[in-house]
């Protein structure tokens, strides 16, 4: 079982979260790679680990300027999240039982899929 040192794991908690507050990312997209392939966890204890991460700090720090701003909608927030938590429930139920290289490949596939629809429409809008 891997055991990562203290400054490998504040790096990416800080990486996580500069980009959190930037992007609104951090959990699949930074943290999970990072434990993959700096700290040298599977895909399993990656993507567990960062769920347990996100529980606290999510919905406080960024959240809360953007709440203080006016920038965030209450009721959509409620119902989303709430949509959330049943939904990553009942697929965690299955993700678990999918072999970690199928989960990287299909977590690759996602990535690489946003990050094309990303880069088009921001190009397309820069005219």
């Amino acid at each position: 079982m891997p055991n990562p040192s203290l400054l490998m794991l504040i790096a990416i908690g800080g990486l996580a979260g500069a980009l959190s507050g930037l992007f609104g990312i951090g959990g699949g997209v930074i943290i999970v790679p990072a434990l993959i392939y700096l700290a040298g966890f599977d895909q399993h204890r990656a993507t567990g680990t960062s769920l347990a991460v996100l529980l606290p700090p999510v919905g406080a720090g960024a959240a809360l300027a953007y709440y203080r701003q006016g920038a965030v909608d209450i009721r959509a927030a409620a119902v989303i999240a709430v949509t959330l938590l049943v939904c990553a429930w009942l697929v965690a139920q299955v993700a678990t039982r999918v072999p970690g290289p199928y989960l990287r490949l299909m977590f690759g596939i996602f990535v690489t899929v946003l990050g094309v629809s990303l880069v088009y429409d921001a190009v397309r809008n820069l005219r």
